[in-house]
């Protein structure tokens, strides 16, 4: 029996007034608006006896399991008071777990069936597999599909409806369309059914052919298949059958929902058609948080950050995937200072972030070298439970190797109980270049053993391994492995590697050979890398090849016009120095003042030489000129090896000196440039951090060597 004691009353009709309901007393249940109600009806109604009648505990179970305000499990008590409950009061029962996304109770009720020999209808079927989730469709589908068969449902194009759905959501594609090819009458809901499997599993070419198909057959397209085939023409990028989805819009004189609207947005985006994406933006009738962010995303996207952030301010209302969008676009023109102001907005509006909010941020992090707020971060992730997938672990990995500590990257590698290969390559990657060269060709040993397959961006970490460790032998084994053993096409960025590998070692004519026999057009990076090699060992003539091969790449590029003289410079070269530079000043290239940034308490300082624009720049000045007395007594000289003739004295003075810094002030310095880092601890440089502590055994790796 039911408990009544829970039951609270309020004004309801009294007995007699029952009695007049009693053949059947079904109208009691019409006005009905809540479980207060029901449990009220049902509490007179076993006062009077009137739960004898059949129609009573129908009307209380389908209430229960169908309303929106129904309680299951209220209808599950009831239930389990009938002794024997027709196939319907079992199918609403299946159908009530199936809206409360509970099915493997649905399932349960199935299988009792069955053991009770209940047989079920052409409703069954349908009610129990449209609540499938993928795991539950993956455990049980394929016996229940032997069910239908058994019971001769297979032809029952309801049940075929859902078994289509079910294959579909557990990504049996091929199973769904081997059901879908034997349904004879296909409605609309067919057809949509299996155009959103197809989309389900990435296939959306499939997607496309199947909706051609619908238009040669003539089926009447709903605004729910014009969704999913705009869905399925966004993730192809192919605006031609976008536009003619647009079209069957309007020869169809289909309404336009918001969802299509969103959906016709979102296609005119993923096409960088922003126009026609504006156009209907401008005249839809009714907006949502998804259409203005689709916009946002799109102008984000497209590096047009400013206008961006225009329809980003107006939006009325923002969600935490506007904002993430927003922060994206920030990341992708390399303004990480103002992805991290927003972020700091984000929180004060009190939206919650997600893991790719999360990733996003310690991606600006990683790039700033902001340690302290990344750190912060990592907090802020487990304080608030935020899901910390792989996903996010590989970001946290590249933020700390990033941030120059490989210590800490490592450990959270140690911790994932889930790597994949952008976990090993951000951690191949990371020791690289933060010089545990032979460190990190052995984690791509470890990372081939464990049958992880690594792509052209792991070699790009192995090659670079190679090259900061000077392996010169072992780095034309990896690149000729790439395609004998892993079957990857080298690119140009690989070929760059080869060359920057040879051409530090001193092998300059080999390096030359490499971009010689290149199958692609080499690029300034790669024409770089020799003319960097040339400065490093004096060969002005190759050098002046190199350069002129960029300059006809990049006229403006200043940095090559810099290199150039620093070589003739080194090489004694004086009038060969002063034409470039006059070549510099006739075409008005100046030299991009240096940069710099440091994090203090969690907020990134950005220093440009000679520039006083910083709110402490008094104070910071006099420091430094405290600083460079210390130094100088220290017997600090400026290295002046590679400055032009005409540099200022104070130019000088802010020549490289951190390996005194750290010695004269008891600091351990990190610095990064624009290829790898550099750790300087009481006054030696070193390569790298000694990690023979942090790696341990690891398959015989070899700790961090120090450098002069």
């Amino acid at each position: 029996m039911i408990s009544m004691a829970s039951v609270t009353r309020t004004h309801f009709p009294t007995h007699t007034h029952l009695q007049s309901f009693e053949n059947p007393p079904v109208t009691l249940f019409e006005n009905c608006k809540s479980m207060d109600q029901l449990k009220q009806i049902h509490a007179q109604t076993m006062k009077t006896g009137l739960t004898a009648h059949p129609m009573v505990l129908n009307r209380i179970i389908v209430f229960c399991c169908t309303d929106e305000f129904g309680d299951v499990k209220y209808a599950r008590r009831v239930f389990d008071t009938i002794p024997e409950p027709s196939v319907f009061l079992w199918n609403t029962m299946i159908k009530g777990y199936s809206r409360i996304r509970c099915p493997e109770y649905g399932v349960s009720m199935y299988f009792t069936m069955q053991r009770l020999s209940v047989k079920p209808d052409c409703y069954t079927f349908p009610f129990l597999l449209k609540g499938f989730t993928r795991e539950i469709a993956l455990e049980c589908g394929k016996e229940l599909h032997a069910s239908v068969l058994k019971y001769g449902f297979d032809s029952n194009v309801f049940v075929q409806n859902a078994l289509v759905h079910m294959y579909s959501i557990c990504g049996l594609i091929d199973m769904a369309r081997g059901v879908f090819d034997l349904i004879c009458a296909k409605e609309v809901a067919t057809w949509n059914v299996m155009i959103s499997g197809y989309n389900r599993v990435k296939k959306y070419d499939e997607s496309w052919k199947l909706f051609n198909c619908m238009q040669k057959k003539g089926v009447l397209r709903t605004s729910v298949t014009l969704v999913s085939v705009l869905s399925a023409c966004s993730k192809l990028k192919d605006l031609d059958a976008g536009k003619q989805v647009h079209k069957c819009v309007k020869e169809c004189l289909i309404e336009p929902t918001l969802v299509l609207e969103n959906a016709l947005i979102d296609m005119y985006v993923a096409c960088g058609e922003m126009n026609a994406a504006l156009e209907i933006f401008e005249i839809m009738k009714t907006k949502d948080v998804i259409s203005w962010t689709t916009i946002v995303k799109g102008f984000a996207n497209s590096g047009q950050v400013d206008l961006a952030r225009n329809y980003f301010d107006e939006m009325p209302e923002r969600d935490y995937i506007s904002w993430t969008a927003i922060i994206d676009g920030y990341l992708q023109v390399n303004q990480f200072k103002e992805a991290l102001e927003l972020f700091r907005q984000m929180q004060t509006s009190y939206v919650k972030p997600d893991e790719y909010t999360m990733v996003s941020i310690l991606t600006a992090c990683a790039h700033l070298g902001a340690l302290e707020l990344g750190e912060w971060i990592k907090t802020y992730i487990d304080k608030n439970k935020i899901k910390n997938d792989t996903f996010v672990r590989n970001a946290l990995i590249d933020m700390y190797f990033k941030c120059g500590n490989a210590e800490k990257a490592l450990r959270v590698f140690d911790a994932m109980l889930q790597r994949d290969k952008f976990t090993w390559t951000a951690v191949i990657v990371g020791l690289a270049t933060n010089g545990h060269g032979r460190e990190a060709l052995g984690m791509f040993s470890q990372m081939v053993e464990s049958l992880v397959t690594p792509d052209q961006i792991t070699f790009i970490g192995v090659l670079c391994a190679c090259t900061h460790s000077g392996m010169v032998d072992e780095g034309r084994k990896f690149f000729a492995s790439m395609i004998t053993q892993h079957g990857i096409e080298p690119n140009v960025t690989h070929y760059g590697c080869m060359v920057d590998l040879l051409g530090r070692a001193g092998h300059l004519i080999e390096a030359f050979e490499v971009i010689q026999n290149m199958p692609m057009k080499p690029n300034s990076v790669v024409w770089g890398a020799l003319l960097g090699a040339c400065r490093m060992h004096k060969d002005a003539e190759l050098a002046e090849m190199a350069a002129k091969k960029m300059l006809e790449l990049e006229q403006d590029n200043e940095a090559v016009y810099v290199l150039l003289c620093n070589i003739y410079a080194a090489c004694n070269k004086w009038e060969n120095l002063r034409e470039v530079r006059q070549m510099m000043m006739n075409r008005g290239i100046k030299k991009t003042p240096g940069c710099s940034l440091i994090e203090l308490n969690g907020i990134v300082h950005e220093f440009v030489a000679g520039d006083w624009s910083h709110p402490q720049s008094e104070k910071i000045y006099s420091k430094l000129d405290e600083m460079i007395k210390d130094l100088k007594f220290a017997g600090y000289l400026p290295d002046t090896s590679e400055v032009f003739l005409d540099i200022g004295v104070e130019d000088i003075k802010r020549v490289h000196m951190a390996k005194l810094v750290s010695k004269v002030y008891d600091r351990e310095v990190i610095v990064r440039d624009g290829t790898r880092f550099h750790h300087f601890r009481q006054g030696s440089y070193f390569s790298a951090y000694p990690l023979e502590l942090i790696l341990g055994d690891r398959g015989g790796l070899l700790p961090g060597r120090a450098v002069r």
